[in-house]
């Protein structure tokens, strides 16, 4: 039954078509890599070749949940009380909406995803939690994804939202279009509304990029496209940063070091940012 794509260990049956478990999804696999358990035997296989290739993947995913942790508390911190994830993949510990409500409790969340696996778990785990949604969109039409009833129903778009794209833009591999969506979102926030990214690098010497493009081609979407700093710097040139600027992800705004944790230099692959919708 371990291996059985359609009955994870977590025991929640899918109501799926044979298509959607065939091939290994992109939300299933980060959630193996993760640790978590919403994934089939093909996810595994692939989550296995990534981690064979750049044993790196491991961390770099880690890195980027944490980077998510920070980046909610500092947005909930400075006022924003309703998100928009996008790319949410599947719910495990610490998602966007537990996140927020250690600050705010009533926080509002909209979680969005073109995998309907993910979306399956998201509404099996999450549909009962008040002012918290869970559907299926594509990112590249925000019309459809802004007039969803489902995230109608809980953002608010005459107050500020925040814009959360943690590890998704590199599923768009036209680079002028993943700066044009990001764009049109921003202009339908208030002003006060907040951009939260993380990004593969394809720049960061530490990591055979390469080989994690070459393997993520096994998606129904096609491989991922890895960005530099600079072509990143442009899709999110909309927002006004806020310190420390487009790092990476383990270098914004790092938690203190606590007694037990490893030594050595924080690990890498994600580039990071996080700003605010300027006045009009």
């Amino acid at each position: 039954m371990g291996d059985d794509p359609r009955t994870p260990s977590s025991g929640i049956p899918l109501r799926l078509a044979e298509d959607d478990l065939e091939r290994p999804s992109s939300a299933r696999v980060y959630d193996y890599l993760l640790g978590g358990t919403s994934h089939g035997a093909v996810d595994r296989r692939l989550g296995r070749e990534l981690v064979d290739a750049e044993p790196l993947v491991v961390p770099i995913v880690r890195e980027n949940r944490s980077f998510l942790r920070r980046a909610v508390t500092f947005l909930a911190r400075a006022g924003i009380d309703q998100f928009l994830d996008l790319g949410s993949g599947i719910p495990t510990m610490g998602n966007t909406h537990e996140v927020a409500r250690r600050v705010v409790p009533d926080a509002r969340v909209a979680y969005v995803d073109v995998d309907p696996v993910a979306v399956e778990h998201g509404e099996l785990r999450l549909g009962r939690v008040t002012g918290v949604t869970v559907s299926r969109g594509d990112l590249r039409r925000p019309d459809d994804v802004l007039a969803t009833p489902a995230v109608r129903d809980v953002l608010d778009l005459g107050r500020p939202v925040g814009l959360l794209m943690f590890s998704v833009l590199q599923h768009v591999p036209d680079g002028e279009e993943a700066r044009a969506v990001v764009a049109d979102y921003l202009a339908r926030l208030v002003p006060g509304s907040a951009l939260a990214v993380s990004h593969l690098s394809g720049d960061d010497p530490r990591v055979d990029v390469g080989a994690l493009r070459r393997l993520s081609s096994a998606y129904p979407r096609g491989a991922i496209t890895p960005r530099s700093g600079g072509e990143l710097a442009g899709i999110v040139a909309g927002v006004e940063i806020v310190a420390p600027g487009l790092v990476f992800a383990a270098q914004w705004r790092p938690e203190p070091r606590r007694a037990g944790d490893p030594d050595g230099e924080p690990c890498c692959g994600h580039r990071a940012a996080v700003g605010f919708v300027p006045a009009r």
